[in-house]
């Protein structure tokens, strides 16, 4: 049977809030009234999320199972999800429900228009502390001055993408992942409609300010070489100023003598210098770990088993 929604789900740690999100996103996805499956890819969790997916499966053979091996993060679980999703259309969205399954009938409504990305765009965070929204507002105006890819502000992965952007996507296999940026990167035809994000349902979020510090880090580092450039343009500009105050110090030793130097300022500048160079330096060893990563050519996942179903999948 032909599939027509695929929805995909990463799940880490999820169990307290697993039932209400397949009660509400049954029901729309059963108003929809076309076939679909809703792809649930377990992402290493501690908790009881992998019994109760498994207990869910058994009762609705729709609802399918990915176990990966280990924890690898959200990006690679998220493409482990749309490597094995058959639907025309495909819909990441994750399982806290602050991203509401009742917006869903709205990006098909605009997909059946002919769009090929229909992505939810956040005019509100509910349950968000101040600093974290504008740490957030912050980061899209920033990667979207830095890359050259029309990353939209404010837009998560919940969207709707057709098949031949999924298609475009599985073809995409480096390892360090930005999948807001790779959605934008392979271009077709986007549109953006608003929604309010509401709290978290159940539990309480994995991410922290340090796994969100990286997670800028990795979107920056794989859609702009500018850290690069800004790093050039500073040492030369610190090589300007060094020699403009060379030939300060040789006019007046000209002019006046060599009068003793004093040992606080050459600390300062030597510092100064030194800490200039190792920024550097990190900045150009953050793109050779990642090219030393992508040389090694590793699967990005491994699946442990599978439950379920699953078009064209040898599983």
């Amino acid at each position: 049977m032909k599939i027509s929604f695929s929805i995909v789900v990463p799940m880490y740690n999820e169990s307290s809030g697993i039932e209400a999100f397949f009660s509400r996103t049954l029901k729309v996805m059963d108003e929809l009234g076309e076939p679909f499956e809703i792809i649930c890819i377990n992402d290493g969790s501690r908790d009881d999320t992998l019994e109760r997916l498994r207990q869910i499966h058994g009762r609705d053979p729709r609802i399918k199972v990915i176990d990966l091996s280990r924890n690898f993060g959200k990006e690679i679980a998220l493409t482990a999800g749309i490597d094995f999703a058959s639907g025309e259309a495909v819909i990441p969205i994750d399982a806290d429900l602050q991203d509401p399954p009742e917006l869903i009938p709205r990006l098909v409504e605009k997909w059946r228009e002919g769009y090929d990305v229909v992505y939810a765009t956040r005019i509100e965070r509910d349950g968000e502390s101040f600093f974290k929204r504008w740490t957030a507002r912050m980061f899209y105006r920033l990667i979207r001055r830095l890359t050259r890819i029309g990353i939209p502000g404010d837009t998560g992965d919940f969207r709707l993408m057709s098949r031949p952007v999924v298609e475009a996507l599985k073809s995409l296999r480096e390892q360090h992942r930005f999948m807001k940026g790779l959605f934008s990167w392979v271009g077709f035809r986007q549109v953006s409609v608003p929604y309010r994000r509401e709290p978290r349902f159940a539990g309480k979020s994995n991410w922290n300010y340090w796994k969100l510090w990286n997670f800028a880090l990795e979107g920056i580092t794989s859609f702009s070489y500018v850290p690069l450039q800004i790093a050039t343009y500073f040492g030369l500009l610190i090589a300007f100023f060094s020699f403009c105050y060379g030939l300060y110090l040789l006019v007046r030793t000209l002019l006046y003598g060599n009068p003793v130097p004093g040992y606080p300022s050459l600390m300062v500048v030597i510092l100064f210098l030194g800490g200039v160079q190792l920024f550097t330096l990190g900045v150009v060893g953050e793109y050779i770990g990642r090219i030393y990563n992508e040389s090694k050519r590793r699967p990005l996942y491994f699946v442990r088993q599978t439950m379920g179903n699953f078009l064209g999948h040898n599983t």
